[in-house]
């Protein structure tokens, strides 16, 4: 009886190995800058496959709040122009795919989202900190 357990057990877990996993993939956001000076929003790997994405958003900076916006791109060249008079992007123009907003100094967000494969764009859009350098993309292969 128990070689017909241990069998069993063998032959459930061999299968349970030998599904495909379909863990979620992350991306390390690192947001940096404080008001006046050049501001950074740095990814960890430019591109990654398709599928389940988690975000992790670090503000390491010591004052200033930012924000990770992620949009997809209608191709990698896309310009996104920036509204001169509000220093921002206007994001009704934009497929956003969500956010991580208000991230206070020192702080930690995370943002959820199945990729397609495509060309996107991650921001952050409080005034003036786009044009300030806060821009990275990231491209989803198939």
């Amino acid at each position: 009886m128990s070689k017909f357990v241990a069998c069993a057990a063998f032959v459930v877990a061999s299968a349970f190995f030998a599904l495909p996993a379909f863990a979620e993939q992350t991306v390390k956001v690192m947001e940096d800058g404080e008001g006046g000076s050049a501001m950074s929003l740095k990814i960890d790997k430019a591109s990654v496959p398709a599928g389940e994405t988690v975000f992790t958003v670090h503000n390491s900076a010591m004052t200033e709040e930012h924000e990770m916006v992620l949009v997809k791109l209608n191709s990698a060249d896309q310009v996104v122009p920036v509204i001169k008079s509000k220093h921002r992007i206007d994001e009704k123009k934009l497929k956003s795919i969500g956010e991580v907003s208000d991230l206070k100094p020192g702080a930690d967000g995370q943002l959820k989202a199945k990729l397609a494969p495509g060309a996107y764009l991650l921001l952050c859009n409080i005034k003036g900190h786009y044009e300030a350098g806060m821009q990275a993309r990231l491209t989803v292969t198939p």
